[in-house]
């Protein structure tokens, strides 16, 4: 079955065809790194960390650029959030984003998000920038106001075919007071204007100033993925004005179209039906979401829901994810169980065969639903019934060897295309535990000195003492103490 992808700008599920056969370029817009991540970011890379190891298992060679914005992002009030937040606290804004970018990377490696093959930063490609806005201005698409330098909406005909959003809509939603000299309140900045004394600026044909925010994915989408790319991904909330602006800038470069093959975006994170702000107070960072429930809990609450379906926060989602991850882990620890007490070379019966046989089948039904335009929610419910037929196998009094193996290597490979964790984690022993252990021991020990079994006692107590359990016998009664060791 040919893997099915939903595009956001034809809006019906296409066969996927990559550019070049048998390998993927695909950009997803990273984070503006002035804050910390929150449960909205993750939602997005988590996803797109599914759907890049779905392709890489289907035999593709993936090669993902992610940004890092560090300039240019401005709040509708006009303010560079980097600038804006650095000010407020009294740091440099490169200190404030080497902070911040590094506590992002942090929290993805905690949920699993394998990193991409470039994270190029926007301040990192001011040069590449500044020559794409001049190219711009030449073929007629851009001009310049003041130091100020706007593309021309009315130049590119196709303007909106992403979002399809109206005329009046645009220009409703346009922040018309931000410089005067627009020719048409729809046109956006590609290079402001900065003063002197401004913390982030750069010198350009048109004075100091600093990129703005759409044109920085652009020229680095270009820069390492080519003129045309596979996949452009992000939140949906960047289709307007973020990646229609992408499209027309990059079209009117380069003449050539389409920009992106295949556009996907991911649905809004909401709590308890609400969409996630600050000003509502139920801004959910990720650490401390990690403080209450494991990764692989929060990372299955994600993939719970299909990544184009609004995601709801909810505690008792959570808690249903952890209890799930922990029926899955249970099944890889009976598996582990069963190797040692119930495998064998036995011949295989029928029940055993009927059990891989439906454990197949399952199995083609995970993969159709993730060739179905990367339905995780889906692939998941297969997968929980994987776990369970597991259980079934494990239950059998004795288990053919070769069949236990595969339905190992089954389960594993599901997990591990999720982005899950494919070996069961290893129990701490109590403090009650130990202590319990170490009598049993013991007794044991003293059993054997009664029957003047010497040599077994002394051995016992060498190796204890090796583990640094060291014994002392006393009339009547022998005392532990650990002294190093283990």
């Amino acid at each position: 079955m040919a893997i099915r992808v939903y595009n956001s700008l034809s809006r019906v599920k296409e066969d996927f065809k990559p550019l070049h056969e048998g390998w993927v370029g695909i950009y997803v817009c990273g984070p503006t790194v002035y804050d910390w991540t929150h449960l909205g970011h993750a939602r997005t890379y988590v996803a797109f960390d599914a759907i890049i190891r779905w392709l890489e298992y289907r035999g593709y060679r993936v090669f993902y650029v992610q940004n890092i914005t560090d300039v240019g992002h401005l709040t509708e009030a006009g303010e560079d959030k980097v600038v804006g937040r650095a000010l407020r606290e009294r740091v440099e804004p490169m200190a404030l984003v080497e902070f911040y970018m590094r506590e992002y990377f942090r929290d993805m490696d905690a949920l699993g998000v394998r990193r991409p093959d470039i994270s190029p930063r926007a301040t990192g490609h001011i040069i590449d920038m500044i020559e794409a806005i001049k190219q711009l201005i030449e073929k007629g698409y851009a001009y310049e106001v003041d130091g100020n330098v706007f593309f021309d909406v009315s130049k590119f005909t196709d303007y909106g075919k992403l979002s399809r959003v109206r005329i009046e809509e645009m220009i409703a939603g346009a922040r018309i007071d931000v410089h005067p000299g627009k020719r048409d309140p729809r046109d956006f900045a590609l290079w402001k204007k900065a003063s002197i004394d401004y913390p982030l600026k750069w010198v350009s044909p048109w004075g100091y100033g600093f990129p703005g925010w759409h044109i920085e994915c652009t020229v680095m989408a270009m820069k390492y993925l080519g003129e045309q790319i596979d996949i452009h991904g992000g939140a949906v909330d960047l289709i307007f004005p973020h990646h229609e602006n992408e499209i027309a800038q990059a079209e009117a470069l380069t003449g050539r179209k389409p920009f992106v093959k295949y556009w996907m975006h991911t649905g809004l994170l909401t709590v308890n039906g609400e969409k996630m702000a600050k000003s509502l107070g139920n801004y959910i960072r990720v650490r401390d979401i990690l403080e209450k429930y494991s990764p692989a809990a929060v990372r299955l609450f994600i993939l719970s829901a299909h990544y184009r379906s609004t995601l709801d926060y909810r505690e008792e989602k959570l808690n249903e994810a952890e209890s799930n991850m922990k029926r899955l882990m249970n099944s890889l620890a009976r598996i582990e169980e069963a190797k040692i007490e119930k495998a064998s070379d036995k011949p295989a019966s029928s029940e055993e065969r009927q059990i891989l046989s439906e454990l197949y089948r399952l199995s083609n039904s995970f993969d159709e639903s993730m060739d179905d335009d990367f339905n995780t929610a889906e692939a998941l419910s297969f997968l929980f019934e994987i776990s369970r037929t597991i259980n079934k196998l494990v239950d059998l009094p004795s288990i053919n060897k070769p069949i236990l193996n595969e339905a190992e290597s089954i389960l594993k490979s599901k997990l591990r295309i999720l982005g899950l964790p494919d070996t069961p984690p290893r129990r701490e022993a109590s403090s009650k535990l130990v202590e319990a252990l170490i009598d049993i021991i013991i007794d044991i020990r003293n059993e054997a000195r009664r029957r003047k079994d010497y040599a077994t006692a002394d051995e016992i107590r060498r190796r204890l003492a090796l583990i640094g359990v060291k014994l002392e016998d006393l009339p009547g009664k022998t005392i532990w103490r650990i002294e190093g060791g283990y």
